[in-house]
């Protein structure tokens, strides 16, 4: 077998190790899950979320779904606990330890600490009768039979099971704090997600210059309008604003294909009529299927039948709605 094929086998091997491991965990999904999920839920508090090793680094990760999902949440390393940072759980808040064997030195001086407090205990464990699985006030099973490491030492498959635990968790206070798309653009302004869900095109509208002419403007006023305003494009209106039609650099450039004398030439014959309108309320990424569908790069803007401006491709790319 060569190199190639034997790498391909090995990667299918892991992944389906993990897979009928993500697999179990349907059915061990319990009453118990549902009651931590509930106190969490009716709690005035924080979620404080522990773990060592790698399942630290799956502890912030769950700590950074809860909190872009409307759930307060903040990590702390199990060691950094016992040595100081046990002040970051406060009176109200619910803790949870995640350990794949539960019986780590620093769960087994941690969680009394923790009991000690009055706080709520939560264990993410692949081991029920574990120190951390009887001391919890809820187990949350994420059992792993055996990690996709040939050695059966590299957390692997156990580190995949906590986080589809933590990612059900998540979804679960999601779904009963009827968490929607607009709460989600509150904790995510500055973020290509969020954009997606707050961005209008009055926002990207207002940045942009707004190139006008009138339909008996010359063809070198028409040229200059859209060379000064640098969108590649101007609106052609009447004395009350009204949109009559757009002509863009393209429309500059087939007319120059078919005369070189335009002295004659006005807006109003090289510009295209009844052009793609959009209200500066429309959500920007509405805007972009609309540019996507008909093949074009700008957008004139109007309310209420009155000129507002150009959205661009380019603002959007800017944006990183694209």
């Amino acid at each position: 077998m060569s190199n190639l094929n034997k790498i391909i086998q090995i990667a299918q091997e892991t992944i389906l190790i993990e897979q009928e491991a993500i697999a179990n965990l349907v059915n061990l999904i319990d009453q118990e899950f549902a009651q931590a999920v509930n106190y969490i839920y009716q709690s005035k508090g924080r979620v404080v979320i522990s773990g060592i090793g790698k399942s630290a680094n799956i502890a912030t990760k769950i700590v950074a779904t809860l909190n872009s999902t409307g759930t307060p949440a903040i990590f702390m390393h199990a060691a950094d606990a016992i040595h100081g940072d046990l002040g970051t759980i406060q009176k109200d808040d619910t803790v949870i330890c995640i350990s794949k064997s539960g019986n780590t030195p620093e769960i087994k001086v941690l969680v009394p600490l923790i009991k000690s407090g009055g706080n709520k205990l939560i264990a993410i464990t692949s081991n029920r009768d574990s120190f951390l699985g009887q001391e919890a006030d809820f187990v949350l099973h994420a059992y792993a039979q055996k990690e996709a490491c040939p050695n059966n030492l590299a957390p692997t498959t156990s580190t995949t099971a906590q986080l589809v635990i933590g990612d059900a968790l998540a979804v679960s206070l999601l779904r009963l704090k009827e968490f929607t798309s607009n709460d989600f653009a509150k904790y995510h302004p500055g973020g290509a997600l969020g954009k997606r869900l707050y961005l209008r095109v009055a926002d990207l509208v207002s940045k942009n210059e707004k190139p006008q002419v009138t339909e008996d403007a010359t063809i070198q006023e028409v040229i200059v309008e859209i060379s000064n305003k640098r969108l590649g494009v101007t609106a052609v209106v009447n004395n009350s604003k009204k949109v009559l039609g757009i002509i863009t650099d393209g429309d500059l450039r087939r007319m120059l294909a078919k005369t070189t004398d335009f002295s004659n030439l006005t807006a109003k014959d090289i510009m295209t009529a009844s052009p793609k309108i959009v209200e500066s309320n429309m959500m920007a990424i509405d805007a972009l299927e609309i540019l996507e569908n008909n093949d074009i790069t700008q957008l004139l803007v109007a309310d209420k039948n009155e000129y507002s401006g150009v959205v661009h491709l380019h603002d959007l790319i800017k944006e990183g709605i694209i």
